[in-house]
């Protein structure tokens, strides 16, 4: 497909203004030396205006177009009926200074949404301030640092991250003033409890562990994680990138989690991707519980309002109270579900599972003896003697219509492609993503340099990877 960006023709006009009924300004004279004398606009009519920026929006890979299996980061399909709820304007046009009593109805829906998720995640409190999950990561390791403070355990400097850990994790800690000490796993893929133990000493302030991993797998010695931690007053932050794999299922709080945080736009129904809004509702422990930020929702039996009563909250960690449209997709969204919410969970371990049966003895498995949960990653390492490495398998499912798995990550697996296909996927798509897989790999070791040179039939063929990220090409270039 050619694409035509140079659409200016002279003399061509998209706009009609009125007649001029006020002196005509001389912005030489007002601007001096920062004016331009060529601008250059280009000249083009409506219509060619129009249908330049449809044609590119005819482009995007969507969830809404295509099977979108990125794992670790949920990008499933999202109910419309969100989309419209947080377009009400009864919600939208409310100023965040109007008093409390006039926004009864947006507390409440902050109040619900709140407790809902304590219940879910079985926590004493949470708070719905973050705007992001790494926001929530940030906020998370500021009460831990506050709780360790209030107690005078000055000495607590180190956080223990897995090796399989998200890369947010350690960036968190490290902000935070933390020394990152990388945990091994093991060879079921889980934390490996001897490395753990090893490093688990009294100047260790806690633990950053996903709970199901960044592999797919579930930690089964969470339980004794958390208690082993707790005899050293040292606290165990999870990370809830993956809480669609278990929601309504299981309660990290009672576990023995002291906080996590809630990715909004994963789990509870808000479009992930493009930069936001996201939403990182922390949930804590009641040790934790009188450090979280002001204000917390609360409600004394007849109103709704905001509680600023709290001596050793850590302060605002957002100008006002979160992304509030964001809690209004997770509220339609669980409230959808009710107490069958663990449909979201059940259907994301099932396609799962179900996919990465249709890929054994295809790609290379380094846990095929572990259950996966909601994802699962495989190793492209079986056809490194056909020289086509994961991300020529990305590469080549574009051509077929797919988007790529996240590739090479995580690191502790050579030629990782981490497959998550999302509880919104019905059995015939996974079937046909499978195939094309299966298709991909024939090819490589029939023909792999036709591998190698995908895509062929996307807009934008093969790019020098490095040298993408290295030298990006941030405008267009007409030459």
């Amino acid at each position: 497909m050619e694409l035509i960006f140079e659409l200016s023709k002279s003399g061509r006009k998209g706009y009609s203004l009125p007649p001029l009924d006020v002196p005509e300004a001389n912005l030489k004279e007002y601007l001096g030396e920062y004016f331009r004398k060529e601008i250059n606009f280009p000249e083009v009519s409506e219509l060619d205006v129009v249908r330049h920026y449809t044609r590119l929006s005819q482009l995007n890979y969507s969830v809404d177009t295509n099977f979108y299996p990125l794992g670790s980061c949920s990008m499933k399909y999202n109910p419309r009926i969100g989309e419209e709820l947080s377009k009400w304007e009864e919600f939208t046009n409310v100023h965040p200074m109007t008093p409390e009593d006039y926004v009864q109805g947006s507390l409440e829906v902050m109040y619900l949404l709140k407790e809902l998720l304590r219940e879910l995640g079985g926590f004493s409190e949470v708070s719905l301030q973050p705007a992001a999950g790494a926001h929530g990561e940030l906020l998370g390791l500021i009460l831990m640092r506050s709780y360790h403070k209030d107690r005078g355990n000055e000495g607590k400097r180190k956080i223990l991250i897995p090796d399989s850990a998200h890369g947010t994790n350690p960036a968190s800690a490290s902000i935070c003033g933390f020394e990152v000490v990388t945990v091994k796993s093991d060879a079921n893929g889980e934390l490996d409890w001897k490395d753990f133990s090893n490093k688990l000493g009294d100047d260790v302030a806690g633990l950053m562990i996903t709970n199901p991993n960044t592999l797919g797998i579930f930690e089964r010695q969470i339980k004794q994680i958390a208690d082993a931690l707790h005899e050293r007053d040292a606290l165990l932050y999870m990370d809830g990138a993956n809480f669609n794999a278990i929601v309504g299922r299981a309660k990290p709080g009672l576990w023995g989690v002291d906080v996590m945080h809630f990715n909004l736009h994963k789990t509870f129904g808000t479009p992930h991707g493009g930069g936001g809004p996201g939403g990182g509702a922390v949930g804590v422990s009641e040790k934790l519980k009188p450090y979280l930020p002001v204000p917390q929702v609360d409600f004394d039996g007849e109103r709704y309002f905001l509680n600023w009563e709290n001596p050793k909250s850590v302060g605002k960690i957002l100008t006002f109270y979160g992304h509030f449209g964001v809690f209004l997709k997770a509220l339609a969204y669980i409230l959808s579900y009710g107490q069958s919410i663990n449909k979201v969970s059940g259907y994301a371990v099932l396609n799962a599972r179900y996919l990465r049966y249709l890929l054994k003895d295809h790609l290379f498995d380094p846990y095929k003896h572990v259950p996966c949960m909601h994802e699962f990653v495989l190793s492209a390492v079986n056809l490194a003697e056909y020289d086509v490495k994961a991300i020529d398998i990305a590469k080549a499912l574009l051509d077929r219509g797919f988007y790529a798995p996240t590739v090479y990550f995580p690191l502790v697996v050579k030629e990782a492609l981490m497959i998550e296909p999302t509880e919104t996927e019905s059995i015939d798509t996974l079937i046909s993503f499978a195939e094309a897989l299966k298709d991909i790999i024939r090819e490589a070791k029939e023909n792999p340099k036709i591998v190698k040179a995908s895509p062929q039939k996307t807009p934008v063929k093969r790019i020098k990877e490095a040298e993408a990220n290295r030298k990006p090409i941030l405008r267009f270039r007409s030459s």
